[in-house]
């Protein structure tokens, strides 16, 4: 719990206040003052006596009890005059803004902990330290600008970059973006994302807490945690963006396996978003559009209206919706000619809708009248409008303005000519309280990314009924390191997952026996592959096609001379579609499941999905549609499809597998052959990690 100190003080102080405003301490206190804090407001500095008309103390021992104290003072000295403040002043609320701390050095962390055990001791509450501050509609306790509009139904900001979320909030006020709250978390010594993540869910109000969120992290300290509430809140009605950054070098590894070398950080990240239903955005301008977007009704269908005057912007917006999974459908009929006939000559309305450059407030309207009541195939418009400077667009605006007031299906009003009409979007944006989305494309792509973005996955899932005691029996006995085919056979068995039946062999007399047995020839032919070596085809040690005793001979004595081989598995060959799933084990995120294209396009293509633990049938079987590969599932030129229940089912057992048993550090079924009949793994690989 978040102490109410910090959230809604009484009382603050600035540490290291000054009359230079150019100076942390100096700009932490004039952002308070001019704030809406309507509290008592101290100030400590030894070598002044008032500062920015505030009277200022000469250290904390001297002062009356404070609720929060805002510290921007050499990293030192923060140890000590946390201790006095919250020992002797009852002071729980902190935020310390001063560097030097476990960014820095060892030193500086030891000071850190030191600075959080006595906060903790008390009950507090800690922002930082090495952050720019935090405001909310009680009070600005930072020292950054600018300070944004504070709605109540504004954007909750948590971030943990003060210099990042300058730089967000300045573009997100400049088109109308307003917030609630501004968490500028820093080194996240005590509170991060993930707490104050948690504080606005345990305190949903549904009709007083804001409904958007907007993060910005470089990392994820708690996934679990950040998944549980980020889901809660969701399912409450609230939306989540986020940009995830660092995710390219951090996660690369050398791994054994091909699960492994997939296994990036960012490809958890994803898979941990999209479980939660948070979209994740790339860079900031994204990042303030799609919380832009948020702040409107929400869209409710894929099909789009683009209204516009001028040509060009729409047709590249259409393309965008068009490239990404959204339509701009075609509109036609009676109403659309009756429409069309209220246009100057040489509109068109098939959609866009395009009334030209010399199109009216009065025209916009109607159009917009007319996709509201008249078209059904119609679910939200977009409406570009902008001007080559000949004349006001107050007018336009203000019909634009009305209309969003009245209308059920969403409107996103795109004015791209910030120079020309500058007064006019200004208008817009300040007195009409409304946001601006200047570049068509960049809002169409983040429309698209909040259409797509799936809702959060259940909590509590249903799994496949698997043998958890026999799997749990042979994990038990066996040692660290990868499985010996027998006991990962035993573990495939108990999950229910399909496996082709083999021999592992390593006397020739022994393989020419099981040819026999199985009666290999052209209408039985077997699979012969070496036991030992990591990548099999690599080094010559995969014979396929096997029809006769004398090629069984042949083939054993070359394949168990090859480097590493101490035997020779065989099975009767299969046939279909090469694919794959695989796991891997992250200590922070869990169990991740990959699946998609297998063989040996899984190196070339890498056309895979990703999720984390527990994964249901139903989820791999609609995560298979987004694989680029999706056609060669369902079967192209002849080929036989692949039975994508069957396939989707192997996924949600593996799923329960290395829930069943988290020792499974990686594993690979590579590949499974499938088609409508069967989806059989041929090859594994599991590795054990206790």
């Amino acid at each position: 719990m978040i102490a109410k100190e910090l959230l809604d003080p009484k009382s603050i102080v600035i540490c290291g206040a000054s009359s230079d405003i150019h100076k942390p301490g100096g700009k932490a206190l004039l952002n308070l003052l001019q704030s809406k804090f309507a509290g008592q407001v101290y100030a400590v500095n030894p070598k002044e006596t008032e500062v920015q008309g505030v009277k200022c103390y000469a250290k904390v021992d001297d002062l009356p009890q404070v609720d929060c104290a805002i510290l921007c003072i050499a990293a030192k000295y923060c140890p000590s005059t946390v201790d006095v403040l919250a020992k002797q002043k009852g002071t729980k609320g902190f935020i310390i803004v001063s560097a030097g701390f476990s960014e820095e050095n060892a030193e500086g962390a030891a000071l850190e902990k030191q600075i959080v055990d006595t906060i903790n001791s008390v009950g507090g509450s800690l922002i930082g330290p090495n952050c720019t501050g935090f405001l909310n509609t009680n009070y600005s306790g930072c020292f950054d600008t600018p300070i944004p509009t504070l709605d109540p139904h504004g954007v909750d900001f948590i971030t943990g970059s003060g210099a990042t979320a300058v730089f967000i909030k300045e573009y997100g006020i400049s088109n109308g973006l307003t917030f609630n709250s501004v968490w500028a978390v820093g080194n996240s010594a005590q509170l991060g994302i993930e707490d104050v993540l948690e504080h606005l869910d345990t305190t949903f109000d549904p009709e007083k807490s804001s409904r958007v969120i907007m993060l910005y992290m470089e990392k994820i300290g708690d996934p679990q945690k950040l998944l549980r509430h980020s889901r809660s809140l969701i399912n409450k009605g609230c939306h989540i963006a986020a940009i995830k950054s660092g995710g390219s070098a951090a996660g690369s590894r050398a791994a054994s396996s091909h699960t492994g070398a997939l296994a990036t950080n960012d490809a958890a990240v994803d898979a941990l978003f999209r479980k939660a239903g948070i979209v994740r955005c790339n860079n900031r301008q994204e990042l303030t559009t799609v919380c832009a977007i948020f702040m409107h009704p929400e869209v409710k269908g894929k099909n789009i209206a683009v209204i516009t005057h001028a040509g060009g912007p729409a047709v590249m917006l259409t393309d965008v919706l068009s490239n990404n999974g959204m339509d701009v459908p075609h509109i036609e009929g009676p109403k659309a000619q009756e429409l069309l006939s209220h246009l100057f000559n040489g509109s068109s309305v098939g959609n866009p809708i395009d009334f030209l450059a010399t199109g009216t407030a009065e025209q916009l309207g109607l159009i917009i009248d007319a996709c509201e009541n008249d078209f059904d195939n119609i679910d939200a418009m977009c409406v570009i409008f902008g001007s080559p400077g000949l004349f006001s667009n107050y007018e336009v605006y203000e019909v634009l303005d009305q209309k969003m007031k009245t209308c059920k299906k969403p409107i996103f009003p795109i004015l791209p000519s910030i120079i020309n009409v500058h007064d006019e979007i200004e208008d817009f944006i300040r007195n009409k309280h409304r946001i601006n989305f200047p570049e068509e494309c960049v809002f169409g792509n983040a429309l698209c990314k909040v259409f797509n973005t799936p809702k959060p996955q259940p909590e509590n899932v249903e799994q496949p009924a698997i043998d958890v005691a026999r799997i749990r029996a042979t994990v038990d006995r066996c040692k660290d390191g990868y499985m010996e085919i027998a006991d990962y056979n035993e573990l495939l068995d108990a999950a229910g997952i399909s496996r082709k039946k083999s021999v592992e062999v390593d006397k020739k007399e022994d393989a020419l026996a099981f040819a026999k047995e199985v009666g290999c020839s052209k209408d039985v032919p077997l699979v012969m592959k070496v036991v030992g070596p990591l990548h099999k085809s690599d080094v010559g040690g995969v014979t396929l096609g096997v029809k006769d005793l004398d090629t069984v001979a042949r083939e054993f004595d070359r394949l168990i001379k090859i480097q590493d081989t101490y035997a020779v598995e065989m099975y009767p060959m299969l046939d279909g579609t090469d694919v794959y799933i695989g796991a891997i084990r992250d200590p922070k995120f869990g169990h991740q499941i990959f699946f998609g294209l297998g063989g040996i396009f899984i190196e070339v293509l890498k056309d895979v999905q990703s999720a984390l633990a527990p994964i249901t049938a139903a989820e791999a079987k609609e995560m298979l549609t987004h694989l680029r590969g999706y056609k060669i599932l369902q079967g192209v030129r002849g080929q036989e499809a692949v039975n994508l229940d069957l396939y989707a089912d192997q996924i949600a057992r593996v799923s329960a597998l290395v829930q069943a048993a988290p020792e499974i550090a990686e594993m690979d079924l590579n590949p499974l052959l499938g088609n409508p009949r069967y989806v059989t793994a041929v090859d594994a690989r599991i590795r054990l990690e206790k």
